[in-house]
């Protein structure tokens, strides 16, 4: 196998172990997602051995492979270097978080979701595929950039 091949091969488990992940969490159940985020109602705090479960494996694991020489299946690692939050980042994540609270779905829920055709899902993954199309173009205009 060529190092293409093992690269599509690593992340299609990967995919996978995040989409298995997801359901076992309820990430995908978008009636836990807004009850975790309903902190003044009925609050469901579950979602918090989530996310620190995530944010320790990153932290651990993170400092561990970049102490390798390089990356399994590219030349060199890519890290972000910028550190300044712009208008972008801050309105693009409201908006990020406003739409999680409505729909009780981000991007990768709402995929692994797709198996089950809800016609719920299906709606929102269309209004995401909508909204994302749209803030390209609304970027571009704003900030006088070609649309990616």
């Amino acid at each position: 196998m060529n190092q293409q091949q093992n690269f599509n091969i690593a992340s299609f488990l990967s995919g996978l172990l995040f989409g298995v992940g997801l359901v076992i969490s309820g990430m995908t159940q978008p009636a836990k997602v807004v009850g975790f985020l309903d902190l003044f109602g009925n609050w469901d705090p579950s979602l918090i051995f989530v996310m620190g479960g995530g944010v320790v494996t990153y932290g651990l694991l993170f400092k561990l492979i970049m102490q390798r020489p390089g990356p399994l299946f590219a030349v060199k690692f890519t890290v972000p270097t910028r550190r300044d939050m712009d208008s972008p980042l801050i309105v693009g994540s409201a908006l990020f978080g406003i739409g999680w609270g409505l729909g009780g779905f981000c991007p990768g829920p709402a995929l692994t979701s797709l198996t089950t055709l809800s016609p719920n899902v299906l709606v929102f993954l269309v209004m995401m595929s909508v909204g994302m199309y749209a803030a390209d173009h609304v970027k571009s205009l704003i900030f006088r950039t070609a649309p990616a």
